[in-house]
């Protein structure tokens, strides 16, 4: 009944127009945009720092990362992994930080306290632009097979950051040209291999940030000022 149908990847567009009885003429694709200017000049990669961000709560798959980490304990120097955000308001009524502390006691069964830091500052715009900017490598462990759309991964992409992606289709679809590495879900050693090879190899990890800034230059649809139309 609609007049218009606005979806913001290509996954949701193919997943809309095959299930459902839907006129595909309707459907029109507004890429995601990022919640900061697109860098003008590319920043030096800063090495080895892996970032998540976003509220935490169960599926997000951050202990799944914390696992990998154990993995790495032999790199110099020891890379560190930087959980950004407060825990989901709704998942504190319900369940309180029980997914926090969790976490928190993984990191000291691993042997990896130190090198994993939870940061639940609030953060604005400029000040998460920093973070992404100052990461080696951003992580998206999502469980979620499912997840169509990532702001964080629009996020990433126009920082110029290579990404570490669980196969959910946002990933599968814009990482597939090189600007990541799509792993398995729920696989920490396949997420260790991953970041092994991307905090190690210099010209790789170079070559995935040229791509990821490629992208997001690339595609003037997702070049829009926030509230403003495309």
């Amino acid at each position: 009944m609609a007049s218009a149908v606005v979806v913001m990847a290509e996954t949701a567009r193919k997943r809309l127009c095959s299930r459902f009885d839907v006129d595909a003429t309707k459907v029109t694709m507004v890429l995601t945009g990022p919640r900061w200017p697109l860098p003008t000049t590319a920043r030096p990669l800063r090495a080895p720092f892996a970032a998540h961000l976003g509220p935490a709560r169960p599926g997000k798959g951050i202990e799944w990362v914390i696992d990998a980490m154990s993995d790495l304990k032999d790199l110099r120097p020891r890379p560190r992994y930087v959980v950004a955000g407060r825990t989901h308001p709704k998942v504190v009524s319900s369940e309180g930080e029980a997914y926090r502390e969790m976490l928190v006691a993984r990191t000291w069964a691993q042997g990896v306290a130190p090198s994993v830091t939870f940061d639940a500052t609030y953060r604005d715009v400029p000040s998460l632009t920093r973070l992404v900017q100052d990461a080696t490598v951003v992580v998206l462990p999502y469980d979620s097979q499912d997840q169509v759309t990532s702001g964080v991964l629009v996020d990433a992409l126009a920082a110029g950051r290579p990404v570490v992606a669980t196969a959910f289709p946002h990933a599968v679809e814009l990482l597939s040209s090189g600007a990541g590495v799509v792993v398995p879900h729920r696989d920490a050693t396949a997420l260790g291999a991953a970041l092994r090879h991307i905090l190690t190899e210099p010209a790789a990890c170079a070559s995935m940030a040229r791509e990821a800034a490629r992208l997001a230059l690339a595609s003037p649809g997702r070049r829009w000022p926030a509230g403003t139309p495309p």
